[in-house]
């Protein structure tokens, strides 16, 4: 069986994407950079870079899958263009790369940032958007990513897009900014919240979809991997029933968010620290990311699970691990 490449193994949804590849024996080799790590799984590394087209080359050489999870997420960066560069170059030189080796098929990994949401609704894959609705550099590199995929795909490379909501679960290192949540109540330092929404799914579940994506998805189509749409204060009332501490009380009003995201952008500008509270973060959360997987439900068969064991696992990992 020739290898499958997955790229991001070192982080967060890349490594439950590794795992549940070998638990299914498949023969895994993951792209890293130098002094990554991926602990735990048994894969073949292959140093490489996003921005490095040659060392992709060689990193798709013989393989017959390519699961392209690595993304640059940040919600703050002193130089935005490093984000385009890892993003949109990155992904391109993946896609090609996987073209060139005569790859079977590719799972690009997009976001649920890149899905349409109309005012007041539910978002699906089906809801006009474009780039002028994204915010941030994040967001504007991933839409941008998600076309050079659409591009490949249309060319006639078999490039199935998945685009995951909030994934919760173990081994976020990071963590991520949904981890953050956890990570933050657990720490006390969550004394209010705004009122914004999500959708969660369990990382687990995400890993899963990416391999049914692989499996039953149909090239140039993307597919929702998500489950529940929660408000903020719904996520940590169900943290507080877990944990059996007491959830925030105090709902702060978006003016005093922008404020304190204005504020601390502004001095991470000036000393390079990413700041506490990235505007980017605050500017996205004025919409509830609420969507439906109905259609990853229907034509790929993903059935995710409930969040509130995704983030009971968050939590039992989370508290093992600081």
């Amino acid at each position: 069986m020739k290898p499958v490449l997955v790229t991001g193994a070192s982080g967060f949804l890349g490594w439950h994407v590794a795992r549940v590849l070998l638990e299914r024996s498949y023969p895994v080799r993951a792209l890293v950079r130098p002094g990554s790590h991926i602990g735990e799984l048994d894969v073949e590394r292959v140093t490489g870079d996003l921005r490095d087209a040659a060392s992709l080359e060689r990193a798709a050489a013989g393989c017959g899958l390519v699961f392209h999870v690595a993304a640059d997420y940040r919600l703050w960066a002193k130089d935005p263009r490093e984000l385009y560069r890892s993003n949109v170059e990155g992904t391109r030189h993946v896609l090609a790369a996987a073209r060139n080796a005569g790859v079977e098929r590719v799972v690009y990994t997009s976001t649920v940032g890149c899905i349409g949401i109309p005012p007041g609704g539910i978002g699906n894959e089906d809801v006009p958007v474009a780039l002028e609705q994204m915010t941030g550099a994040y967001k504007r590199s991933k839409f941008q990513a998600e076309q050079v995929a659409l591009e490949f795909a249309r060319s006639g490379f078999p490039v199935v897009i998945v685009n995951p909501t909030a994934p919760i679960g173990d081994h976020d290192v990071k963590p991520t900014p949904t981890g953050k949540i956890v990570v933050d109540f657990l720490n006390g330092d969550m004394p209010a919240f705004i009122d914004t929404g999500l959708n969660v799914v369990d990382v687990r579940d995400t890993a899963m979809g990416h391999l049914l994506a692989c499996e039953r998805g149909r090239p140039g189509e993307r597919y929702i991997l998500g489950s529940e749409n929660l408000t903020l204060a719904q996520i940590l009332a169900k943290l507080a029933e877990i944990t059996g501490r007491k959830p925030p009380k105090i709902r702060l009003p978006y003016a005093v968010a922008w404020c304190a995201g204005a504020l601390s952008t502004a001095w991470a500008g000036i000393t390079g620290t990413p700041p506490r509270v990235p505007m980017d973060a605050v500017l996205m959360a004025r919409k509830k990311m609420w969507v439906t997987h109905e259609k990853a439900r229907k034509e790929l068969g993903f059935q995710p699970g409930p969040a509130d064991i995704a983030l009971a696992r968050a939590v039992e990992w989370f508290r093992q691990a600081v």
